[in-house]
């Protein structure tokens, strides 16, 4: 186990921020996990990739990051298996490992940073798949009791970007490995984005598992900036839910909107569309700045600090706000 004073986060945040924590703490077993649960004390923090983190300050308090490993099959059936993976898993690799032995549902979720035990928190989505669909069951160390706990897919609540454990159940457990409940049977989702014009490119219409991979990729990479040239967070925000009146009265005064349904009362509509039509692509205020091919990324221009971003992110919000009368919020979380 790892145990620092005083350490500089710079190589736990993707932002590129450079801000020091009083206590860091890195487990890398479930006995390990419980030790440090039974210790701690507010304030604390717990992190993954730190590629959903954006520091604002100095954290006067203690910084918990999982680095267990391993995966394992707990279950086979002729439909399905079932995976358990260390938390501190690297997320993107275990999509590679995933489609590499013929267990899908993952695809689309390819080149998404961070570690899997944040997968579980955040409830990662991308091109209209989320993580919370293939989640079993998430097994944790309850503070400060140190008891293990197996928490089914059911109890977590996933909804979009959302879980149990960034609501009621924030600051409650140690995420040590994530169960994936993984089909045999490849059904590819290409109705989401440019997956089948970028597929329609390479002259393919029914792609294997690895060729939605690859295609997934090159969307991403084409799109988002690499953090260690760029820092970055990813997708900065979330995408708004409209009702129904809300969005038809857009959708009649912005007949191009792109929008994404959700029921038949509610609509989702991007919020990078909604950014780019207010001006802000490609702008830069201080040091931080709107990525050039994709308005839902905020990035480092170099040298910014974590107030420069929010200066931004919420002047951003104002234009949103102001234009479309739609409030749009972070996805990222703001220390």
């Amino acid at each position: 186990m790892k145990d620092y004073s005083n350490y500089s986060l710079l190589r736990h945040n993707t932002f590129g921020i450079d801000a020091r924590c009083r206590r860091f703490v890195e487990f890398d077993s479930e006995q390990e996990a419980a030790a440090v649960a039974r210790g701690l004390s507010e304030p604390f923090l717990v992190v993954g990739g730190g590629s959903n983190l954006l520091l604002t300050r100095d954290y006067e308090g203690t910084v918990v990051r999982s680095a267990i490993k391993g995966c394992e099959v707990v279950e086979e059936q002729a439909d399905h298996v079932l995976v358990r993976v260390g938390s501190g898993e690297e997320w993107d690799a275990m999509v590679d490992c995933f489609v590499s032995h013929g267990w899908h549902g993952a695809e689309n979720l390819s080149l998404i940073p961070g570690d899997v035990g944040a997968s579980a928190v955040q409830n990662i989505g991308a091109y209209g798949a989320e993580v919370g669909e293939l989640i079993a069951w998430v097994e944790a160390v309850n503070i400060p009791s140190g008891e293990v706990e197996r928490i089914p897919a059911t109890a977590c609540r996933y909804g979009y970007r959302s879980s149990q454990f960034k609501h009621e159940w924030k600051n409650r457990y140690l995420i040590t490995h994530v169960t994936y409940r993984l089909a045999k049977q490849f059904v590819p989702r290409l109705d989401y984005g440019n997956i089948r014009t970028e597929l329609g490119k390479q002259g393919i219409t029914h792609p294997t598992a690895a060729q939605l991979r690859e295609v997934i990729i090159a969307i991403r990479r084409e799109k988002l900036p690499d953090p260690k040239v760029e820092g970055n967070a990813g997708s900065f925000f979330m995408n708004p839910v409209v009702g129904r009146e809300q969005f038809e009265a857009l959708l009649a005064e912005h007949p191009q909107m792109p929008h994404y349904a959700v029921d038949e009362q509610h609509e989702k509509i991007p919020a990078g569309w909604l950014i780019d039509q207010c001006g802000w692509k490609g702008r830069t205020m201080g040091h931080a700045g709107v990525h050039g091919k994709q308005a839902l990324v905020l990035v480092n221009r170099g040298g910014a600090t974590g107030q420069e971003v929010v200066t931004l992110c919420e002047a951003i919000r104002a234009d949103v706000q102001a234009q479309f009368g739609i409030s749009i919020f972070p996805e990222v979380n703001i220390i």
